[in-house]
């Protein structure tokens, strides 16, 4: 590398603890003088720094980690990669995934991004092929520079610039997407086994049973509804360089995913999502002092989605044909409370398209020598519209059959951030200080309408599903602006903010930040809250009695706290109030009366979280070795969620009364370590590895109650917030074996109890067996994440190879539980039942009775899993026949993902996906994870 590139300032290089090594651009010869060696920096908010100087915890991931993924999401490749951040993906193209950021802090805010100065919940209109660096902000202190926006942690988003000559880059690849590890259903002959023994178990007899001869079909309801493989393919296009005093980077990229559901018979279009992405941005230095810019980005996407058949596929008998060959219509499956999955899937259709627009001009000024002021304003922009259609469903009963019905929902996002920062940085010989303020404002609105309307018939163009063409039309627009001007759905959040960056030859380092941040959402008594964060480090090795050892190239030890705040919780403003006709009566005349049937809060207020960080960080074996340990401690208080109140007995909502209920305690370690070594002049090895561990505990409730909540059969519900456990915790009846003989169920004080069925454990030792043996059986939360990987340049070939993992969590298998009358079994539970004495003391019998369903341990499994999450196999063209191509690079790569998954979870996989935090882990037809395969070129000229 020339001397002269090493002027560039905006190089930020990628190497970090866990991160893929390849990409850092270093001198070829290791003998350069430090000065000559290109310094880490990391992005921070509003602002970049020395990695050396960092005394937060901030976890960095180059262009390289996401770049070839097969993933429409950038946050889905950056999974197993960095210590502390738990990403749970989608089954569903399009669906972006769960980031959670040092355990669970609130049960509605989500991590933020910040795409060149746009702050966002949702990156899925981003192109991972023009990003150029990405920062995950982990600590309060950290994060306590953008206060409210990042209570839930923040990633901030750096897209690419261009400099120098022209340089042209097309990237591509194909891929096949493939289910894995399908649970295996009981057959024909199995079914009709377990069918008829349930009668005689439940009846005695055999009155109503079944036989062979009677069916014919022995219908895979999986292979019915799933694709035995699918496309996913991604084009992109770039060009950068400069035009005199002129910057530009643009890009152009089309990515389709097909997506696993079966599409194109009937209605049906299946999941899949297109999305087209533009970007443009530009620099332009006016004068050696000002310079101006423009990032601007345009994304078009449609999703298809369908009525998901995956839990009816599960349960549904294969004794069915899903097509009636006498009518030629969808088979009804008469006795069956189960709908055709086949139906389900073919007789839907939805989309959504969505148009997204987001521009951010900047300014920046330097003046004074030391000072740069910067003026920030970005507009977020995207319209979305959405329809359901449901035709009228023939195959079913006359007397069941609806008219046709469609739904729209139509939303218009218009927001908008002004950022204005100053800036002085000076240095008092070994003194360097480094002080920045700023002002924020942010508004976003947002105006949905929705529609309804029925008989609306689709004659297979989008054209003709109009809410117009229908009759008993319904419309609910939140679009109109008041009398006052007022629009509805809209919030501001006005911002001051300063942070202070001091060290003393590099040596001894503190970092103080405050924000205040002001809200809308919040009545003027509690508008504004302020949130401070201190961190300091010590470069050890920089000392006078560290200079003559040889052990620690770099060692560092850094601490920090911080607080942070969260406004964005869910509440209500009006108590609902029943109005009824005669219900106050003087003598024996009624007159009308109001009831109030549903308390609210309207004292709720802001979610707080306070952080504390310990960390240690070393480079060995001249750098080539770098290890980083840190200990969190995060406490979250006044989290806003329902919880049980008796004190409010007569309204609906006693048991589910909203307010700040719930603290919580999020604390663990992390432990990255890197090493990136040449081992010849043609042969590079890197190899990475990440722990983290957390314990999550919900630390109080208010009143000393609790919430029963998420899915329930018959008014049980699976998940209990309680003091003392985690998040999400399992509640339920601990499986203690099955009764052997009718009088070991009879003395068991168990109500109704017989050979074959559950024993529940007696919790209390009462004797008898009721809701009060209720107990907690487990946690969705991982007690420990992890990834490690392995990379190697060999001549002109290259291969990566990352695993993932987690363990100590569970997973509720809400899908083998419901059951309400003649579903299918699974494999595993037909090799396994008890069908008599000693035959089983873990599985029951196949029964009718409710007790087999109540919740239980039986359906709490092993949520762990060890993931070969990506194997990367390159090669690169020698330089002199690429440039007689006329190329400058070429690489052609294959690659796989997902391709194997060691667990012992019963279903399709143990990733699972649940937006809402209360019910992560519980898999209730969710869509599971695809093994990719996948053909691909990088092409630059």
């Amino acid at each position: 590398m020339k001397q002269r590139d090493l002027k560039y300032s905006c190089l930020i290089a990628v190497l970090y603890f866990g991160m893929n090594v390849n990409a850092q651009v270093t001198p070829k010869k290791d003998s350069v003088t430090k000065e000559q060696k290109i310094e880490e920096v990391v992005l921070i908010g509003y602002g970049s720094q020395k990695k050396e100087n960092v005394t937060g915890s901030i976890g960095v991931v180059s262009a390289k980690d996401l770049a070839d993924k097969p993933n429409s999401n950038p946050m889905s490749s950056v999974q197993g990669k960095v210590a502390g951040v738990n990403i749970v993906n989608a089954g569903s193209p399009g669906t972006s995934p769960r980031v959670d950021i040092r355990g669970v802090g609130s049960l509605t805010g989500n991590t933020v991004f910040i795409v060149d100065g746009t702050i966002t919940n949702d990156i899925s209109f981003l192109n991972p092929q023009d990003i150029e660096s990405m920062s995950i902000l982990k600590d309060p202190s950290s994060l306590a520079i953008f206060g409210a926006q990042a209570a839930n942690g923040a990633v901030i988003i750096k897209t690419k610039t261009g400099r120098g000559k022209p340089v042209y880059n097309f990237n591509s690849y194909l891929g096949f997407k493939k289910l894995t590890n399908v649970p295996r259903m009981a057959n024909t002959k199995q079914y009709i086994e377990l069918y008829n023994e349930k009668l005689m178990n439940d009846n005695g007899n055999s009155n109503g049973s079944l036989s062979p001869n009677q069916f014919s079909a022995d219908t895979n309801w999986f292979d019915e509804v799933f694709r035995k493989s699918s496309i996913i393919n991604a084009n992109d296009f770039s060009a950068s360089g400069s035009l005199g005093k002129l910057n530009y980077y643009g890009s152009i990229g089309y990515l389709q995913d097909e997506g696993i559901f079966d599409a194109g018979h009937n209605i049906n279009s299946g999941n899949g999502f297109n999305r087209l992405n533009t970007k443009l941005n530009l620099s332009y230095k006016i004068t050696d002092n000002l310079t101006i810019g423009d990032n601007f980005t345009f994304s078009k996407m449609r999703t298809d989605a369908v009525n998901s058949p995956l839990l009816n596929a599960y349960n549904s008998p294969p004794i069915f044909d899903p097509m009636n060959s006498a009518t030629g219509n969808y088979q009804f499956f008469n006795g069956y409370s189960i709908a055709n999955p086949r139906a389900v899937l073919d007789l839907f259709r939805s989309q959504t398209r969505q148009e997204r627009l987001l521009n951010n001009v900047w300014a920046e000024y330097k003046f004074l020598k030391d000072f740069t002021f910067k003026v920030s304003y970005t507009t977020d922009n995207y319209n979305t519209s959405k329809y359901e259609y449901t035709p009228v469903l023939t195959y079913v009963p006359v007397g069941d059959q609806k008219p046709t019905k469609l739904i729209t929902r139509d939303s218009r996002d218009r927001n908008y951030i002004w950022d204005n920062t100053l800036t002085w940085k000076k240095s008092f010989g070994n003194h360097n200080l480094e002080i920045l303020g700023g002002f924020s404002r942010v508004r976003n609105s947002y105006q949905p309408t929705y529609s309804e309307a029925l008989n609306v018939f689709y004659n297979g163009t989008n054209e003709s599903l109009s809410i117009s063409n229908g009759t008993d039309i319904l419309v609910i627009d939140n679009r109109v602006v008041d009398k006052y001007n007022n629009v509805p759905n809209q919030d501001r959040t006005e911002s001051l903010f300063a942070r202070i960056n001091y060290d003393y030859k590099g040596k001894y380092l503190i970092n103080g930040s405050v924000r205040r941040d002001g809200t809308s959402k919040y009545s003027k008594d509690d508008r504004f809250r302020t949130f401070p964060a201190v961190s300091a480090g010590w470069v050890i090795s920089k000392e006078d009695f560290m200079s003559s050892q040889n052990v620690f190239n770099l060692l560092k030890l850094r601490a920090s706290y911080g607080k942070l705040g969260n406004p964005n919780v869910n509440r209500s403003y009006d108590a609902l109030v029943n109005v009824i006709t005669s219900g106050a009566y003087y003598g024996s005349t009624g007159y009308p009366a109001s009831t109030i049937t549903e308390f609210i809060d309207p004292s709720i207020g802001w979610e707080t979280t306070t952080g504390r960080d310990v960390g240690l960080e070393m480079g060995l074996l001249n750098n080539k070795l770098k290890i980083e340990a840190t200990y969190f401690d995060k406490d979250t208080k006044d989290v806003v969620y329902g919880v049980v109140q008796g004190t409010v007995s007569g309204a609906s909502n006693w048991n589910n009364y909203v307010t700040n209920a719930y603290s919580f305690k999020n604390k663990g370690f992390e432990v990255m370590a890197n090493y990136d070594a040449k081992l010849s002049e043609n042969v590079r090895l890197g190899v990475y590895g990440n722990l983290t561990t957390l314990d999550n505990k919900i630390t109080s409730v208010y009143g000393g109650s609790y919430l029963e909540t998420g899915a329930s059969l018959f008014g049980n519900s699976i998940v209990r917030l309680q003091e003392g456990q985690s998040v999400g915790a399992y509640y339920g009846y601990q499986v203690a074996g099955v009764f052997q003989t009718d009088a070991e169920a009879a003395a068991s004080g168990q109500s109704g109890a017989k050979a074959g069925w559950f024993k529940f454990a007696d919790q209390d030792g009462n004797g008898v067996i009721d809701s009060r043996d209720k107990t907690f059986l487990g946690s969705p939360i991982p007690k420990g994440t992890y990834g490690f990987g392995v990379n190697m340049n060999v001549y002109s070939f290259d291969i990566s190879v990352d695993f993932q993992g987690v363990f100590g969590n569970k997973i509720y298998n809400y899908n083998r539980e419901q059951r309400f009358g003649n579903e299918n079994w699974d494999l595993d539970f037909y090799n396994n039942r008890w069908t008599g004495p000693g035959s089983s003391n873990s599985y029951s019998m196949t029964t009718n009775n409710q007790s087999i369903i109540l919740p239980s341990s039986f359906y709490v499994e092993n949520g762990s899993y060890i993931r070969l999450r990506n194997v990367t196999i390159g090669y690169t063209l020698p330089k002199d026949l690429a440039k007689s191509m006329l190329l400058t690079k070429l690489r052609l790569y294959v690659s796989a993902q997902n391709p194997w998954t060691s667990f012992k979870y019963n279903g399709f996989s143990p990733e699972i996906l649940n937006t809402d935090r209360v019910q992560m882990g519980i898999d209730n037809n969710i869509a599971p994870i695809s093994a990719i395969y996948t053909f691909g070129m990088n092409l630059t000229f």
